[in-house]
């Protein structure tokens, strides 16, 4: 099918944004500008930066222009609990979810003692896939205890499971304590993620706690470690 001329405008400066032509934090050229290079209109030339800025590539600045972000990184909160899907829909279409696994079992003796249950509960064994620009590069291995969170799904997965507990479910998550380290990758690692010869991957462990202090969830989330930073706040007290 042939593209739109817009389209096609959009393929080559995301692909100039991708490939560092276009940097973050320059201006692109004007709207005239891009007109005469691309021998178009400026309404599709409008269609186009349109287009952009709603896959995160660009943000417009009143009576300056449209500024390149940067898209080589993407921050993530170490303190705050925020879903991926939260992330992906400041990047638009360039961020997409692939469930492998959805299954329901008896947790093991490990994720047990995880949970600090002194008997198994019934847990949903959720493992996803995050490609952000095409690159296979988060591995989201989810344990959630189905008594509290009953009747996922593939498409609940793939959009969010924390809106679905929160608006669908009513629970409010609280919550959470961390763990990051780096490790090796598994050979699940390696089969599932496109690790571009990277020989560690970012492993954050999370526990995860509704508003009565009732851990709901255990995440292990694998990142490749040259597209993040993993940011936070800090105030210095006195004593």
């Amino acid at each position: 099918m042939t593209k739109n001329k817009f389209q096609m405008i959009y393929d080559d400066l995301s692909r100039q944004i991708q490939d560092g032509i276009l940097k973050a934090s320059e201006l692109l050229p004007s709207e005239n500008e891009l007109a005469e290079t691309y021998n178009a209109s400026r309404e599709t030339i409008r269609k186009a930066l349109k287009l952009l800025s709603e896959h995160g590539y660009i943000q417009k600045m009143q009576g300056k222009g449209s500024v390149v972000l940067d898209i080589t990184k993407i921050n993530f909160p170490i303190s705050g609990l925020v879903s991926f899907r939260e992330l992906a829909d400041k990047m638009g279409k360039r961020a997409t979810t692939d469930v492998v696994t959805l299954e329901e079992r008896l947790m093991s003796e490990d994720l047990q003692e995880y949970f600090q249950l002194k008997e198994a509960d019934s847990i949903w064994n959720v493992t996803r896939v995050r490609e952000i620009d095409h690159e296979k590069i988060i591995l989201d291995k989810d344990f959630l205890r189905s008594s509290f969170v009953p009747g996922l799904t593939k498409e609940i997965c793939e959009k969010s499971i924390y809106a679905y507990i929160e608006k669908e479910l009513g629970l409010t998550i609280s919550f959470a304590k961390k763990e990051i380290t780096v490790e090796k990758p598994t050979e699940e690692d390696r089969e599932l993620l496109d690790l571009n010869g990277y020989d560690m991957i970012v492993v954050v462990k999370s526990h995860v706690y509704l508003d009565d202090a009732t851990m709901f969830q255990y995440t292990e989330s694998r990142h490749r470690p040259d597209k993040f930073r993993f940011v936070d706040f800090a105030r210095r007290t006195t004593r």
